[in-house]
């Protein structure tokens, strides 16, 4: 029998939370490496900044900026009426000029741009807490990238960053999951989804 996703993510980000925090850095400095190999400079990365115990850290967005890589990072919104998550906006990244955000997150300082600034970005690096050989993503189930990745470029690559383990054979997909074309793990590096 299938597990639910909310089963899925509950099992996924306990096992995160068990990772000691050398083993966490470790799998970062090797998603730093990956990236490194297979972004070009003067490219546009859509990118974000972990939280808690998610794949990669800051040092991986930095280390693209210092190659002159432009990297915009999400900001995220919701109707004021419903409440329902929009697409997200994004700002540029500039080192020391984070500032904290709902669900503790960590945006750009403004000015912001639109959400159609993702389709700028040749690669879209994307958290996830599995992701499958098909390319369907398990997310913490908000729905923003859901809504986002719609308005990318179609030669964009779109990367689930997932530890080794959380690279899986199948995942419950719905109608309006966007598939993800890669997957970037920290011992495995890139691997091509679908």
């Amino acid at each position: 029998m299938q597990r639910t996703k909310a089963e899925l993510r509950e099992a996924i980000l306990l096992t995160r939370r068990a990772l000691s925090f050398e083993e966490h850095d470790r799998e970062a400095q090797a998603l730093a490496n990956h990236l490194a190999a297979l972004v070009t400079d003067a490219q546009t990365v859509c990118a974000y900044v972990p939280v808690g115990s998610e794949p990669g850290s800051l040092e991986v967005i930095d280390s693209l900026r210092r190659r002159g890589v432009r990297v915009l990072l999400p900001v995220t919104g919701s109707t004021e009426t419903t409440g329902a998550p929009e697409p997200l906006q994004w700002g540029e990244y500039r080192p020391g000029e984070l500032i904290g955000a709902r669900h503790g997150l960590q945006e750009p300082a403004p000015p912001r741009l639109g959400a159609d600034a993702i389709a700028e970005a040749s690669v879209i690096l994307v958290p996830a807490l599995a992701v499958d050989h098909a390319g369907v993503r398990l997310g913490r189930g908000a729905g923003f990238y859901d809504r986002s990745l719609p308005l990318a470029d179609a030669a964009a690559r779109l990367i689930a960053v997932v530890r080794d383990d959380e690279l899986v054979d199948r995942l419950p997909a719905e109608p309006h999951d966007v598939r993800m074309t890669h997957a970037l793990t920290p011992h495995n590096g890139l691997v091509t989804l679908g």
